[in-house]
């Protein structure tokens, strides 16, 4: 782990202007402001993402069985077909020509069997891939790790100002350039989204950790590779409240509640950094501001995590 020291900063990312929020492209969605700025106590954060290897001898060592590696109760899903309640993750599944981008299940589907283990289904595995970061673990599996560990998941506010590196309001952890000098400083996706990946980064999925330049405080990957659980529920207009509440924002902790009105009924936790399939075509979401979510009881292939600890 990394110690990063107590501080103030602001929080979030600035309106692009002029240009529609509910889209997502090359500039922050909108329930990444207002800004705000928040003060935090020091912490420790794991340097890297969790790899497989590390995730493994958790497993090994208390048999703990993932929500991906687990049937579906069908007492909950009643009129669902018995064929999908077997256990099984999210795959991305890139089409074979352009698509339009309004709807992500043209790239994305359900894959029975995929889990941490089979990345990318049944014929997949992780042989080869111990230093890659563990994916498909829903927010329990995040959660249980952290504490076998004896830590946590970071709130989203510890996340982005560890994230930052001691950079304050820049777009990315390492400043304003995608590619400073033309330099890849990420895991990301380029080339056309979502139909072909050029690889131009040296990784068409996920990368080894710790690949790519660390950011001030000696962190990697805080940027692409997988997205990293958090713990704070989500909710789009939780930045606003909290302007509201108070001029300085002292360790928050997130909302009492989770609601997106995109889907009103989902559980949904925080999630930050982006991931591989991040792209100025799509989703520029590796930018240090910005957020995404996930339904707690949901993993993928570009899903993973990192630990924190307090400072005792």
């Amino acid at each position: 782990m990394v110690w990063i020291p107590g501080g103030e900063f602001t929080m979030g990312a600035p309106d692009p202007g002029g240009i529609d929020n509910n889209r997502v492209g090359m500039h922050a969605t909108a329930d990444s402001r207002p800004l705000h700025r928040v003060r935090i106590s020091g912490f420790w954060i794991d340097r890297t993402e969790v790899t497989n290897a590390a995730f493994a001898r958790f497993v090994q060592q208390t048999q703990y069985v993932t929500i991906a590696e687990r049937p579906l109760a069908a007492a909950d899903y009643p009129d669902a077909d018995p064929a999908v309640l077997q256990p099984g993750s999210s795959v991305f599944a890139p089409p074979v020509q352009p698509v339009p981008l309004n709807n992500a299940l043209r790239w994305w589907r359900w894959e029975p069997g995929a889990n941490w283990r089979q990345p990318e289904g049944p014929r997949s595995s992780i042989d080869g891939r111990e230093q890659h970061p563990v994916v498909h673990v829903a927010y329990a599996d995040a959660a249980a790790y952290c504490a076998w560990r004896g830590g946590r998941l970071p709130t989203e506010a510890e996340w982005e100002y560890a994230a930052r590196g001691g950079l304050e309001g820049k777009r990315y952890p390492w400043g304003d350039e995608l590619r400073p000098g033309g330099r890849i400083m990420t895991n990301s996706f380029q080339g056309h989204f979502p139909d072909h990946n050029s690889a131009e980064d040296g990784y068409p999925a996920t990368a080894p950790v710790a690949q790519f330049p660390a950011n001030g405080y000696g962190l990697h990957d805080v940027a692409g590779n997988v997205w990293e659980w958090v713990s704070d529920w989500y909710r789009p207009d939780h930045y606003a409240v909290q302007a509201r509440q108070a001029e300085v924002s002292t360790d928050p902790s997130g909302p009492a509640s989770s609601f997106d009105p995109a889907e009103p009924g989902a559980q949904k936790k925080a999630q930050r950094g982006g991931s591989f399939l991040c792209t100025h075509e799509y989703c520029s979401r590796y930018q240090v501001g910005t957020r995404g979510k996930g339904e707690i009881s949901s993993g993928a292939n570009h899903l993973g995590m990192r630990c924190a600890r307090g400072s005792g």
